[in-house]
Parts: structure tokens; C-alpha cells; sequence
């Protein structure tokens, strides 16, 4: 069984390779510069690009596949299976995309983000595990797999979004705009700081043990201690260090916070800033001006289009899986549909704004530039519920977070 994980793993190694690749190509299809109108014409580039995405994506699919049968279960039930499904939905619904508008500028985007998500997977623990007794549900294929499409497809039009404020923004002076777009530029970046600390600190090996107390007042001692494979900047609840000549922490969190994963949070922010730093200080420009000639021959109107039709599909994508099967599996395995935990709510909060996005979009004229920052905000409300709500606030949905 173990040889077939790490079949499984090789196809989802060459995946993430694939898709590299073609991000290279779909720059290359801008750089052919074939325009029809004002629009991308598909050309060699982007048709080499597109069927070296769709060769990655059937990679990722055949990873899915014998991970599932490796494991008996769908693979979506921890933070490595989940995250990656979520990359490779993502992918497909780019795809789809791409053969109805036909504009390599979307992989340009769209690829680099899976990437990123992939990237941020591989740094969870990626052994099978046996489901634990509350997962053991034909609902974790069914509500699982269904938040993960929606949240893809509307992450493509969060690609879309960026894509048109990368455009539309006057980078020859300094504003509000200019400001907000860094910050969100920024973000993708701490994503792949996250990847390089992570990686960093695996290699050279580093382990630091704590005895702690949990939220029920449990103390927490010797091999039920808390291990941190990063400095810890931050500690736990009146936690103790037991391994000698480890990095003291600054302070310490309530037991509520996972400290653990707050401090792995704050490490990718720190070297999130570092990479950003040098990426200015080598260009001596913003990240959005650097990004905004590849934008140059697209009709802005295009682009609001793409990014509007992905809100249209994905939402009731999610609606069905992040509320609806949700409330039917917690009745199930809770005998309650609703309990305010942390991922509850933060997914009634990620509804609410999409729901939001289409009234002010139908009703108030909120097009344009209106609605692609609406598109960055409603993703940035997506990964703050995979990031932050999985990997900082203890809840019921704790246990898929390893």
C-alpha cells in the first residue's frame, strides 16, 4: 500500500511540474503578441500551453485516484488532501474557462495560483491516516469535494479580478489603489514564503518540544507535548521548552489560538516580506507594475465578464456544499445543523459576501473595477478560512487540520 502512495505522490510531482511548464508556455503565448481586436488569439503558445495543463491536470487526477484506493476513502479528509483537491479543482475550472474566452493572460494568473496552493499542500503531513469516527460518511465526498469546486471556480474569478485591477490601476503614481493591490500581491507572496520557511526548516532538521495546557485545562507533557519544526516566535499556553538550546518564545497564546500553527503563520509573513523586499529592490518597482505589460492588449470589459461568470457558477457551487450538505452531515454526525463553530461561521461570512458581490453587481451597477476588488476580497475571505480558521482557531473542524 505504501508503494502505491508514492506512485500516487510521483504523479502529483509531475503535476506541479506540468503546470509550471505551462505557465511558461502561456507567457510565451503573450509574448507572440497574435492579437484579434483588442483580445489574446489563441496561437502555438497558448495551444502547447493548454494541452500541457490538461496533461498536468489528468496527472493530478491519476494522484487522486490511487491515493483513494491506497487509502479507502476519498482524499480529502486532512489539510495535504484537501488543500491539493482544492488545487486541482482550481485547474480544472480554469480550464473550462479558458476554452470558452480563449485568453492565455488567465493561465498567466490562474496556473502560478494553483501552484502556490499546491506548494502550501506539500508542506502538511502527507501519510494516510484511518478516518476518525465523525468522518466515516459517504456526506465527506459529497460536502467535501463540492466546497472545494465552488471555492476553485470562484478563485478563478479572483484571478480575473487581479487581472483587471493589474490593468486598469495608474502605476505611475502612488494611491490607495496602488496600495491595496501591493497588499494583495504581498499576500500571494507570504503563501510562498510559507513554502521556502517550511522547507528550510525541514532540512536543517529543527525540533523543539513543549509541555503545555490545553482549553480544558489538560496538561499536556512528554510525548503528548506540543513539537515545534520552526523557532517558535510564539508559545503555548504556559508552555514549557524541554529541548535544549531552542529559541525561547516571545510570548505566549491562550489555548484556544494553535500556537504552533500561529507561529508557522508568522514565519511565512516574515519571509514573505524578506522575498518581497528583494523582488523591489531588484525591479525598483511595485509587483503590479511589473505585472501590468502583460495586460496591455486586453479589453477590461473581458475580463469583468470572466470574473462575473465564475461568481455566477461558483456560488451555487458552494451555497450546495459549504450550507446545504454541510447542515445535513452536521445533523447527521453532531444530531445539529448549526453550532457556530469557527469554520460554521466562516462560511456563512464567505455566502454572505458572495451573495453580496452578486446584489451589488445586479442591483447597484457595481461593475468594473467595483467588482474585481470584490472578487480579491471575497478570495481573501476564502483562504483566511483555509489558512487561518484551520491552521490557528481550535474548532470541531480541528481534526482536518493535520
Amino acid at each position: 500500500m505504501s508503494d502505491l502512495v508514492n506512485v500516487s505522490s510521483n504523479f502529483l510531482y509531475a503535476a506541479f511540474i506540468l503546470y509550471l511548464i505551462g505557465t511558461f508556455f502561456f507567457g510565451g503565448a503573450i509574448r507572440q503578441k497574435k492579437i484579434h481586436g483588442n483580445e489574446d488569439k489563441p496561437n502555438r503558445w497558448g495551444n502547447i500551453a493548454i494541452f500541457v495543463a490538461i496533461i498536468g491536470f489528468i496527472s493530478q487526477l491519476v494522484y487522486f485516484i490511487l491515493r483513494w484506493i491506497a487509502s479507502g476513502h476519498a482524499p480529502v479528509s486532512n489539510m495535504f488532501e484537501f488543500v491539493t483537491f482544492f488545487g486541482m479543482m482550481l485547474v480544472a475550472a480554469f480550464i473550462i474557462i479558458y476554452f470558452i474566452y480563449k485568453t492565455p493572460v488567465l493561465g498567466l494568473f490562474a496556473l502560478p495560483i494553483a501552484l502556490l496552493i499546491i506548494a502550501f499542500a506539500s508542506m502538511f503531513p502527507g501519510e494516510l491516516n484511518p478516518l476518525v469516527p465523525s468522518l466515516k460518511s459517504h456526506w465527506l465526498y459529497i460536502h467535501v469535494t463540492t466546497v472545494a469546486a465552488g471555492e476553485a471556480i470562484l478563485a478563478i474569478s479572483f484571478a480575473a479580478g487581479l487581472i483587471y485591477l493589474v490593468k486598469a490601476i495608474d502605476q505611475t503614481k502612488r494611491s490607495a489603489r496602488t496600495v491595496w493591490l501591493e497588499i494583495v500581491m504581498f499576500a500571494l507572496i507570504a503563501v510562498l514564503g510559507f513554502v521556502i520557511s517550511s522547507t528550510i526548516f525541514s532540512a536543517m532538521d529543527y525540533k523543539a518540544s513543549f509541555n503545555w495546557v490545553d482549553k480544558k485545562g489538560v496538561a499536556k507533557v512528554n510525548e503528548d507535548g506540543m513539537v515545534y519544526h520552526m523557532p517558535a516566535l510564539v508559545g503555548p499556553h504556559k508552555g514549557e521548552l524541554q529541548t535544549a538550546d531552542r529559541f525561547e518564545p516571545l510570548f505566549h497564546v491562550p489555548a484556544i489560538i494553535n500556537a504552533l500553527k500561529l507561529n508557522t503563520v508568522i514565519w511565512s509573513l516574515i519571509t514573505g516580506i524578506i522575498i518581497y523586499l528583494l523582488i523591489r529592490l531588484i525591479f525598483r518597482k511595485r509587483i503590479g507594475a511589473i505585472l501590468q505589460p502583460i495586460t496591455k492588449n486586453l479589453k477590461l470589459d473581458f475580463v469583468d465578464e470572466i470574473s462575473y461568470c465564475s461568481v455566477i457558477i461558483g456560488f451555487p457551487v458552494f451555497t450546495l456544499g459549504g450550507l446545504i450538505f454541510a447542515m445535513i452531515w452536521a445533523q447527521i454526525a453532531w444530531s445539529r445543523p448549526w453550532g457556530w463553530d469557527p469554520k460554521e461561521v466562516w462560511a456563512l461570512v464567505t455566502w454572505l459576501f458572495y451573495a453580496a458581490f452578486l446584489h451589488l453587481r445586479l442591483s447597484k451597477g457595481w461593475h468594473g473595477e467595483k467588482s474585481a476588488w470584490l472578487a480579491v476580497v471575497g478570495f481573501a475571505i476564502i483562504m483566511f478560512n483555509l489558512v487561518a480558521v484551520n491552521l490557528v482557531i481550535a474548532g470541531l473542524h480541528s481534526y482536518a487540520s493535520n
